[in-house]
Formats: structure tokens, sequence, C-alpha cells
């Protein structure tokens, strides 16, 4: 439920209309624009009378509100969402390119991807350590070897590290090491582990389920905001379909829905959701004009021996030349993709110390 009070009302005519209905049993969230202030009731709303908080001449109207999620609702939060990431500003105009390899391999490879993606433009750094996989036989990653590998990239580079978690038992251990904690698709209906990162204020990108709809992604969002952090990324990464071409089916209508549905910014994995190196350039120039917030590229500087994923990784020459085509459909459509810059432009320590 979402209660819209009059313009020009008072502070504390705003917490005293809270203070009357958390009274009821729930928990309400200001939410005060420039031309709008709502109160958006969380909980259990089935016993309170509309009708009765209408009669309040302070009260503009009163809206039921569908959805489940309510806290990553764009009714409750009209403003866009914007994730601060070590100076970097996800959401509010800027296009955000994530880019870096599938796993980390060695300190030579993630150094030199490193040096590569920032000096095309890229703002963070992507790179597995903990890697998820469908057979237990494949490469499972470096794991905390590769989030030290990770921490030297970026000591380089300055870039923020994104990089997945899989267990709750180390987040201790990403809160130090990560800038960006992703949930990956596979872990999107981790409860436990949204839970636990709910309780913490580092940002967390979800990226969707293989299965998911768009309410259930949501739904995970709201796992994390409901336990305090506000600091959610969504990303699209392809859903599962009858068409077996591509490894995955990019839904670029996901992005207008939840620009639609919700206050939170989005990114689109264009790398992922095909599969294939020679899709990603055209899939990411899409998101740009979709209205995507950024998108997430696997590159690396040998594909053909990756250690996994190489057939949907760019070369960095490839990724060098998509930067400048992103940049031209993002003045076309009139959002910033930031320029590339050189090696000596590089911030030596992006959001804090390294040891």
């Amino acid at each position: 439920m979402i209660v819209v009070l009059k313009k020009g009302i008072s502070q504390q005519q705003i917490d005293q209309i809270s203070q009357r209905l958390e009274n009821q049993g729930v928990t309400v969230s200001p939410v005060v624009g420039a031309d709008l202030t709502i109160l958006g009731l969380v909980g259990d709303t089935s016993h309170i009378d509309p009708a009765r908080i209408e009669a309040n001449p302070l009260v503009e109207r009163v809206m039921h509100v569908a959805e489940p999620f309510k806290k990553a609702n764009r009714m409750f939060h009209p403003d866009n969402t914007v994730v601060e990431v070590c100076g970097h500003k996800v959401g509010g105009g800027t296009f955000t390119v994530v880019a870096g390899p599938c796993s980390v391999e060695s300190q030579e490879q993630i150094n030199g991807i490193a040096q590569a993606v920032a000096q095309a433009g890229a703002q963070l750094l992507r790179g597995g350590a903990f890697k998820p996989r469908t057979s237990p036989y494949a490469f499972q990653g470096l794991r905390y070897q590769g989030l030290e590998l990770l921490q030297q990239a970026k000591k380089l580079t300055g870039l923020p590290i994104v990089t997945e978690i899989m267990s709750p038992d180390d987040i201790e251990v990403f809160m130090d090491k990560a800038d960006v904690i992703q949930v990956g698709a596979r872990n999107m209906q981790n409860f436990d582990l949204l839970q636990h990162l709910g309780q913490i204020k580092k940002p967390v990108l979800i990226k969707r389920g293989p299965s998911a709809t768009i309410e259930e992604w949501l739904m995970s969002a709201e796992y994390v905001m409901a336990g305090g952090n506000p600091n959610v990324i969504l990303c699209e990464r392809g859903i599962r379909t009858f068409e077996n071409y591509t490894r995955n089916t990019l839904d670029i209508s996901a992005v207008a829905a939840v620009k639609k549905l919700s206050h939170l910014p989005i990114l689109v994995d264009p790398s992922h959701a095909t599969g294939r190196w020679w899709m990603v350039e055209s899939m990411a120039m899409a998101a740009v004009a979709a209205g995507a917030d950024g998108v997430m590229i696997e590159v690396h500087n040998d594909p053909v021996h990756a250690l996994s994923d190489g057939k949907q990784s760019v070369m960095p020459e490839v990724f060098e030349e998509m930067m400048k085509k992103l940049r031209a459909v993002a003045a076309a459509v009139g959002r910033t993709v930031l320029p590339r810059r050189r090696p000596s432009a590089f911030p030596k320590v992006s959001c804090r110390e390294v040891s």
C-alpha cells in the first residue's frame, strides 16, 4: 500500500502520519521527492482501511500495490537509484561498462586484461575467482588465490572489482576483497545468501536466473533490500527458452520492464546471453539503446585456451572497437560512455588501500 501526501507537507507532519500507520503494525518507508511525497507501507496491510487514511486532510490518495516486491518497487521509490562504487555511479545517466575474463587464471593474465579494458574505457573489472559450474569436473576457479590476484590487478589499474560469491561463509572475505559482490544466476534464489547480503552495505549485483520471471528476479533484490542494504544492481544475462543456437535468449525487453517496475539500475550481460563472441557487440549496442544502465562484457587475451567460456569472450582489440560503437549509440540516445584512458591516467587505488 502507498499513501500519497499532499504537496507542501512538513517533515513533522510526515513523521506524525508515519507513526500512526506504524502503530497499526506495518513498516513505513517515506520517500520525499521534489514534487511528490509518498509513504510506502510494508507488511500486512489487509486490516488497514484506506478510507480512514484518506480522511486525513494531509493525504492525497491511497493506492494498493499488487506486486509482492515493495522496496524494489518504483511506486515506493519514484526516483532512480544510483549505486556508488568507489566514486563511480552506476545509474543516473552514465553508462557503466564492466569488463574482464570469466575466470582469473594467473596474475599475468588478469593484469594484462585489466590494463587493456581500463585503457579502452571500462569502469569496473569483472573476474571470477569462485566459479559455480554445471559440471563438477569443470574448472572451479582459483578461489581465494583468485581474489588476491584481482587485488593486484586493481592496484595496477584502479578498477573496482566485481566478482561472484557462492557461500554466506565468505561474506567477510568479500567485504575486504571485492567492491561489488555478484550473485550469479545459479544463486539468484539462494535466499540464505541474499539475506546475509542484506546485512551489509556493499553493492550487490544480482544476475537473473536462467528460468526466473522478472517478478522472481525482483523478489531476490527484495530479499537484500529488506535486510537493510539498498545498494542493489540487477543484471539481465539471458533466459532459458526452446532456442539452442545461442547459449541463452537475451531478454532485452526485461530492461524496459524493470525500468517501469523498479528504480534499481540494470545492466545487460550479452556474453552469457549469447555464448558467441561475435554477437556480443550488437547485443551490447542494443542494451544501450534499450535504456540499460550498463553492460558486462567478457574479455580474454587468449579465448582459445581460456579455462572457461572462451567461446563467448572477445579479444581486447575487439573490445576496444566495441567501446567506440557503444559511445556512438550512447550519444544518439542521450547517454554517456566514459572515454578511453591512457595508462598514465590509471589511479593507483580506486576505493580503498590494497595491502
